[in-house]
């Protein structure tokens, strides 16, 4: 799928949000191996929230992520719903804890299946 230049670094992390259900593609969840089409409206959830864009231009080459950034046009309302969810979590660190200890190896795995990763 051609969301990698758009919202992911890479194609293999691309790949893995569809794999976790987290792409859609004009409502439909969205495969790894779809193509993407120019009008095409995609809804992303990353860990910085939820990228809804539309796509503007495809490109049949990989380039850097300033130029991925001109192939696609993310609507104002996925900006300032991400703009505001950073200011959330920016004002909620102060309150957050920290360990005390490094965590276990038992903790790492609970994390990681909270987080949907594993």
């Amino acid at each position: 799928m051609a969301v990698g230049g758009a919202v992911f670094k890479t194609r293999a992390l691309a790949a893995k949000a569809c794999e976790l259900s987290r792409v859609r593609s004009n409502g439909a969840l969205a495969k790894a191996a779809r193509e993407v089409r120019v009008g095409d409206r995609l809804n992303v959830t990353t860990e910085g929230g939820l990228f809804e864009v539309e796509v503007l231009v495809l490109s049949e080459v990989r380039g850097p992520a300033s130029v991925a950034q001109t192939l696609y046009r993310e609507f104002d309302e996925s900006k300032e719903a991400r703009l505001k969810l950073a200011a959330e979590k920016k004002a909620f660190a102060q309150f957050e804890e920290l360990p005390v200890e490094k965590p276990t190896g038992r903790d790492r795995r609970m994390l990681s299946r909270l987080r949907g990763r594993g």
